[in-house]
C-alpha cells in the first residue's frame, strides 16, 4: 500500500479532488518586462526630440564635433525668420539682452558657453550673419553650426568660429 499526494485518497479530499487556494500574490514579471521595453523606447527617442523647433537644416559632409560636459545653448532661426533660444521664442529686440544674460551666468575663468546655431537652409545668409554678429558682440564666440548629414551620414555639428581663444 503506497501513499499518494494531496490529490489521492489518503490524507486528501475525496470526490472531485483537491482545490487550490486562490493565489494572493501578483506576478510582476510581465509588468517589469513591459516597463523595461518602454524605458528602452524612451531612451532611444528622447535624444531625437531634443530640439522641438522645426528647422530645415542644410546638408553637410563634415564630421561631428564632440560636445562638452556643459550643456550648449540651442539658438534656432526658423524659415519664417523667428528666433528661439532653446524652445522659447525670442524677439529680435530682446536677443542682445538674452545673450548678455547667458554671458553673465558664466563663472569666472570658465570657457564661454558653446552655442549650437540651427538656421533654416532657405534663410538669407545676411540674416544668419547678423545673429552671429550679435553672438560675437555678446562675447559668445564658440559657435557650432548644426546641419543634417548627407543621405548616407547622420546629422552633424560642425565647428563654426572660435575667435578670441
Amino acid at each position: 500500500m503506497g501513499m499518494t499526494g494531496p490529490s489521492g485518497s489518503i490524507g486528501g479530499r475525496r470526490g472531485r479532488g483537491s482545490r487550490r487556494a486562490p493565489m494572493s500574490e501578483i506576478n510582476v514579471t510581465p509588468l517589469v518586462d513591459v516597463m523595461l521595453v518602454l524605458l528602452i523606447i524612451f531612451m532611444i527617442t528622447a535624444p531625437l526630440l531634443a530640439s522641438a523647433v522645426p528647422v530645415d537644416l542644410p546638408e553637410s559632409r563634415a564630421k561631428p564635433v564632440e560636445t562638452e560636459e556643459q550643456e550648449p545653448v540651442q539658438l534656432s532661426i526658423t524659415g519664417d525668420d523667428t528666433l528661439y533660444i532653446g524652445e522659447e521664442q525670442v524677439s529680435e529686440a530682446e536677443l542682445p539682452a538674452r545673450l548678455d544674460a547667458i554671458v553673465r551666468e558664466q563663472k569666472e575663468g570658465e570657457r564661454p558657453r558653446q552655442i549650437m546655431l540651427r538656421a533654416d537652409k532657405g534663410l538669407d545668409y545676411g540674416r544668419v550673419m547678423r545673429v552671429m554678429g550679435e553672438l560675437n558682440r555678446a562675447g559668445l564666440s564658440r559657435i557650432a553650426l548644426v546641419t543634417t548629414g548627407s543621405d548616407t551620414e547622420p546629422a552633424v555639428v560642425t565647428r563654426g568660429s572660435e575667435t578670441g581663444q
